[in-house]
This record gives structure tokens, sequence and C-alpha cells, in this order.
């Protein structure tokens, strides 16, 4: 009879920690049931994967809850492993971090440790860029060219013997435009024998164009920032990593309190899962695709200007618009980016399910005339 009594008072213990999570599993059915955002709001403005986490890493992330009183210090070197083993590289190559936000702040530090200046495209993801300005490093910031891509060049010439950094996100957040890979590679060779070289492949997954990995054997001052956050649908799971040549990573360590602390036992659980759940990421990128063209489409017959994406998001623009639009969306408990841009009133949305969009676009023809 107690134990009866304890194994009720265990089940009922494990599905209120699970539901808390977001994780719980079916008891009965063996299914995992899915916990989206409340349906009175639609997030179009964080570039979420609204299709994720995968199955295989909800159920691995609801079977790690118990194991969750450990570290996770093997699980992640396992991790570190596989995800090496994705780019050829070795486990070395490879630190984890809290998403990959983690990552660019600590390499901002890394990079601070001798004063000097950071130099990026504007704009860009720049959340990271006020602590780094704390950190006493100057920013250049090299705006990006009529067609909302990065100016190479210019970014290029811009770097001074004080340039300690230099930052670039590709694709390009929160433009969406892709630097083509062999125009790349020619650039992290120039610019990383001036100064340390932060690429940003948050949203690589959603193109076909190949990581810049393969140059870390032979080049010590590039650092690649990777996440589950995207692609695999794990942005509350925070779970990111660095790719860079082992002497390197070395370093970087040394400024975490210890390494790899950054991600839970649950979220590398999740993580290892999701990477072989192929046919989810399969699907998240060809669903995603196929809505943002057709958002891409609605925002071209409203008559705005909007920028080829190669991400989850779009970048357009609202000068025509009168001021309404977007507080239409809000009060229609839609989440949108802000505008980003003051100069064209370019502003950023995150491509949702097709419903999502579908009431996001309801919103646009009734705000625009077609």
């Amino acid at each position: 009879m107690k134990n009866a009594i304890a194994r009720r008072e265990w089940i009922r213990q494990s599905t209120m920690a699970l539901a808390a999570t977001g994780l719980m599993p079916s008891l009965f059915a063996g299914e995992t049931i899915r916990h989206p955002a409340p349906a009175t709001t639609i997030r179009l403005h964080a570039n979420e994967n609204p299709y994720g986490p995968s199955p295989r890493a909800r159920e691995a992330m609801a079977a790690a809850v118990s194991a969750s009183n450990r570290y996770p210090w093997e699980l992640t070197t396992t991790l570190r492993e596989k995800i090496g083993q994705q780019y050829g590289l070795a486990r070395e190559h490879v630190m984890m971090g809290a998403g990959s936000s983690e990552i660019l702040g600590l390499v901002a530090s890394f990079a601070a440790l001798q004063k000097g200046n950071i130099v990026c495209a504007t704009p860009t993801f720049s959340l990271w860029l006020p602590a780094a300005r704390k950190q006493g490093m100057q920013v250049i910031e090299v705006p990006v060219t009529v067609g909302k891509e990065h100016d190479l060049p210019a970014i290029l010439s811009s770097i001074t013997p004080d340039t300690r950094l230099v930052y670039i996100c590709n694709p390009n957040n929160p433009t969406g435009t892709l630097i083509a890979s062999n125009v790349l590679q020619n650039f992290i060779t120039a610019a990383s024998q001036k100064a340390l070289v932060l690429l940003d492949e948050a949203y690589l997954e959603y193109t076909s164009e190949p990581s810049m990995a393969a140059l870390l054997s032979s080049n010590k001052r590039l650092v690649i920032a990777k996440t589950f956050s995207k692609i695999h649908g794990m942005a509350g799971a925070r779970v990111g990593y660095a790719l860079a040549h082992p002497d390197l990573i070395k370093q970087l360590t040394e400024l975490q309190p210890w390494t790899d602390a950054g991600p839970s036992a649950v979220s590398v659980a999740g993580a290892l899962a999701s990477l072989e759940d192929l046919a989810f990421l399969d699907a998240s990128k060809k669903d995603n695709a196929a809505v943002r063209d057709y958002t891409f489409n609605a925002l071209k017959a409203a008559g705005l200007p909007v920028i080829p994406s190669h991400t989850n998001f779009l970048y357009y623009s609202l000068q025509k618009d009168k001021g309404g639009f977007l507080k239409t969306l809000a009060d229609n408990n839609i989440r949108v980016g802000r505008v980003v841009e003051e100069n064209g009133k370019w502003a950023r949305v995150s491509i949702g399910t097709r419903n999502e969009m579908e009431l996001y676009v309801s919103v646009l023809n009734k705000t625009f005339t077609i």
C-alpha cells in the first residue's frame, strides 16, 4: 500500500514538473503533447521556429528531467563530439553556451581584453553590442548597401590598427540577406589577418550554403557562432555553441565559470536528439520557405518594398504606412518586430505557421490598398 501511494505521488510530482516545462508526454497514449503559445497571441517578433522542438527532442528532454539533479558533463562532451562530426571537426573545436548570445558576449569579452574597436554592419544583430561598449569597446558601424546587404569592401576599409573584432551575421538579421560562400571565404581570409573575426551563422541552416567551419583547421582568428534556437526550434532551451581552432577554444573557455557550463542537462539531451531528427529539420526548412514565399508575395502585392530573404523572417518597408499597420497588428494580438531603420521605416516580421501568416496578411490587406 505504501509503495502504491509513493508511486502515485512520484507520478503526480513528475507530471507537474514536466507540465511546467511544456514537455509533458501522455502517460497513456505515448504521444508528446504540444503546448503552443496562447491562442490569443501570435508571436512574429523573435524569429522563433513555430514547429519545434522536434518530436525526438521533446521525448529526450522529458526523459532527461529525472536525471537533471546531475551535472551533464559526459552528455555535453558527447554533444560536442556529435556537433564536431557534422563539420569534420574534433570536439576540441567546439564550445557550448546558453544560446549563441552567450557565445557572442563571450567573444566580445575576449576581444575587449585589449581595448579597441569592433567593426560590424548596421543594421545587424546587435543585442550583445551594449555589453561590449560597457567593456570599453568602440563600435564602428558600416551601413548596409541599398539592397540591404553587407558592404564587405567598406567593412574591410573600416578596420583600423585598434580593431579587435569584426562581426558578420550571415544570413544577416534583420535584413535576411546572404553572402555567397566564396565571397565570404575571401573576406574572412583578408579580415582575419587584421583582427579576430566573429561569424554568426544562426540562420545558415535555412539556406543551402556551407558553413565556414572548413577554415578552422588553419585559421586561428575565426570564431563561428551557432545555435539550436532557430532551425531546431529550441530557442527557450538555450543551447548554442562556438566553432573555432582548439587553441582559440581553450582561450575562450578560460572566460567561462567552467567549460561548457551554459546548457542544462535537459537542453543537452534535447539537442542531441534534435541532431538526429533529420525529418523534422527538413520539414522545418521546407515549411518555412513555403510560408515565407506566401508572405513575401503578399507584401509585394500590397505595394510594400520587401527584401528577398534566406531566413525565417522578412525585412520590409512601411514607408507608405500612415501609422496604423503596426497598431492594428497589436490590436489583433499579433506581435511583430519594431521599425529598425527610420529612413524608409524598415521593419521585420518573423515567419510563423501558414495559419498565423494568413492572419497577418489579412491585417495587411485591410490596411493597404491592393
